[in-house]
């Protein structure tokens, strides 16, 4: 009976650990729901209202502003023509500025592609495609990579690498951070009850304005606020590798604004950087950067990632 006791015991344990296993093998990285969205916490009400913008002449519904095929372009004179795949996705290929916007600068949940050379954003397609790259948060860019085409991506890639780069978010140290919410769009938003609550390790990124967030309006930009001293620790590892591993600008610039298809870091959302830094170390993103970034990423703690990714989103972009 003991014997069959203890077969049991060892049967749970070894699926408890398989379990914790897959979930960091695949980037799911359920404790750090901060930096991974995934499950809608609070879902906004249905809105019927047409919507509109300062300065902007077009009115959207709620309904076609979460239209992933065809994303709302408020301000069409702020940026060149886009290419079809910019604003009106086929099949499974959404439409690039549903999720990075018209300006290329996107959310959190997302990326700023502004300021990439169209040869990495090729390559990256590419990665997305072929599964080296994966997108475990809803595997939204495989599925994306599989549907566009040779010349959707070329189209598009060259269209962003133009679009001028500038800022849209910025950093704040604290103790505390605002209680959030991950509602529509994978976006957190502030509880609607208020309050702050400890930052502890975590990078808090909450919308300048969320009414204009919510339209997906390419001017109003992000705060995020990241534990004290991080910005010091950050910029002593981005500089000099901090003992543990290989300073940032050899690769991507004394400025730290990329060199050639090695991509900028400067100015990026924070939590976006978390995410990638996170996948290079458990093999989520294997594509062809990985080589270099992986023993790049390796020895940094969690701590260390927070730090980083912290810094780099402070610099200008």
């Amino acid at each position: 009976m003991r014997r069959v006791v203890w077969m049991l015991v060892v049967a749970v344990v070894s699926t408890v650990s398989v379990g914790l296993v897959s979930q960091e093998a695949t980037g799911l990285h359920p404790d750090k729901p901060w930096a991974f969205p995934s499950r809608i916490e609070k879902p906004f009400p249905e809105d019927d209202a047409p919507k509109t913008l300062p300065g902007s002449m077009r009115t959207y519904t709620m309904a076609q502003i979460d239209d992933l095929s065809n994303p709302p372009d408020w301000y069409p004179d702020q940026h060149p023509t886009p290419p079809p795949i910019v604003v009106k996705g086929h099949g499974g290929a959404m439409a690039c500025g549903a999720c990075h916007l018209m300006s290329g600068l996107g959310h959190p949940e997302s990326s700023d592609l502004t300021g990439l050379s169209a040869e990495y954003i090729v390559q990256q397609m590419a990665d997305f495609k072929s599964g080296a790259r994966k997108d475990p948060t809803g595997k939204r860019m495989n599925g994306i990579a599989v549907e566009a085409t040779d010349e959707d991506v070329r189209q598009a890639a060259q269209y962003i690498a133009a679009l001028p780069r500038r800022a849209f978010q910025k950093v704040t140290e604290a103790d505390m951070a605002p209680r959030t919410a991950l509602r529509n769009g994978r976006m957190r938003y502030l509880a609607e009850e208020g309050g702050t609550e400890p930052i502890g390790g975590r990078i808090i990124t909450v919308p300048e304005d969320p009414a204009r967030a919510r339209l997906r309006d390419p001017n109003s930009g992000f705060v995020s606020y990241v534990p004290r001293g991080s910005l010091a620790r950050g910029k002593a590892i981005v500089e000099t590798g901090g003992g543990r591993t290989v300073m940032c600008t050899v690769c991507h610039g004394n400025d730290l604004k990329g060199l050639g298809k090695v991509p900028r870091l400067a100015g990026m959302h924070p939590i976006y950087t978390v995410r990638q830094l996170h996948w290079f170390k458990d093999g989520t993103r294997n594509g062809a950067d990985a080589a270099q970034m992986k023993p790049v990423a390796d020895p940094l703690t969690d701590e260390d990632i927070v730090a980083v990714s912290a810094y780099l989103g402070s610099l200008a972009p």
